[in-house]
């Protein structure tokens, strides 16, 4: 399908939905929307890839996303917070020893702790989170 050929489609859709928009607004009447409700194939764990979804997948593998790992939080006042000074503790919701949360784009991912490599911090990941539980969470 040709960039214009795609372009037309929109177009005609476009035109469509405020045809309908048109009608909506001109009729006071009272009607039944025809709804139906879409069914979708359940995850699982072995589905096969096909050709076509691998296509879909290439597309956004090179999207940049934003890894954070967590070590805790904290709920402080603005009054606190100003107070903070160098040397200051703040005391974090976690324990001593608990795993760090391994967090893409604000999503939990997986669990890990702390490694130093090359005199720089990493994280040795220790429960990685399921895909099918990740995609159920997204919903």
């Amino acid at each position: 399908m040709s960039e214009d050929d795609a372009m037309d489609d929109w177009a005609a859709a476009m035109a469509e939905q405020a045809e309908e928009e048109e009608a909506a607004a001109g009729d006071s009447g009272d009607h039944e929307l025809d709804v139906s409700v879409a069914e979708l194939d359940e995850l699982s764990e072995d589905a096969p890839i096909t050709q076509k979804e691998k296509k879909k997948l290439d597309t956004i593998l090179d999207i940049p996303v934003t890894i954070s790992m967590e070590v805790g939080r904290s709920h402080i006042s603005i009054r606190n917070l100003l107070q903070l000074n160098q040397g200051s503790v703040v005391e974090l919701d976690r324990v001593a020893g608990e795993p760090l949360d391994v967090l893409v784009n604000g999503t939990l991912i997986a669990h890990g702790e702390v490694v130093v490599v090359n005199d720089k911090f990493g994280i040795r990941l220790t429960d990685v989170i399921s895909q099918i539980e990740r995609i159920k969470k997204l919903r």
